[in-house]
């Protein structure tokens, strides 16, 4: 990096020249914003999976999401999970949890904030469903962890509909 010189002297230069060199130290955007989706994970309510999504617009957070049950429902244990002994990825329709890409999108829309020209940060891979919702709500973009099976996922990706972008070589 090249030195900064403001003509305000030696030691405001010095301030400011070692300022820029702590800054190339920062994280990279999608890193930051994948451990951001990370910590709203943590407030999921899903017994089998924490899942956490950050819509972003301009390095900016527009909205954030986590899977659980509908506001003013009861959560789900281990005892009352109703797909506690179904296999993951199958049998969406017998939960009533909302997935966290929903509920991100779900709760920009409550306030008005348009998620058109967006991208996406998710723990995990969306799910077809998912995936057709985030297509019509406009945004273009989706980065994500860990890897989720869903081939019909990867036919939308591959028509072309939006970009998947896996973060896994880039965040441990």
């Amino acid at each position: 990096m090249s030195k900064v010189y403001t003509g305000f002297g030696k030691d405001i230069d010095d301030i400011i020249n070692n300022q820029n060199k702590s800054i190339t130290k920062r994280k990279p955007w999608n890193i930051y914003f994948m451990d951001i989706a990370k910590q709203v994970a943590e407030r999921s309510t899903c017994v089998s999976r924490q899942v956490g999504t950050v819509i972003i617009r301009d390095k900016q957070i527009i909205s954030t999401g986590y899977n659980g049950a509908p506001s003013g429902f009861v959560h789900c244990t281990k005892e009352t999970c109703l797909r506690r002994n179904i296999p993951s990825g199958t049998r969406l329709d017998v939960c009533w949890a909302s997935h966290a890409e929903m509920n991100a999108i779900c709760q920009a829309a409550k306030h008005g904030v348009s998620v058109n020209g967006a991208s996406l940060y998710c723990t995990t891979k969306p799910c077809l469903s998912c995936c057709k919702n985030i297509i019509n709500s406009g945004i273009k973009t989706v980065y994500y962890l860990n890897n989720y099976n869903s081939p019909l996922t990867d036919q939308l990706v591959a028509a072309g509909c939006i970009e998947m972008i896996d973060l896994s070589e880039e965040v441990k």
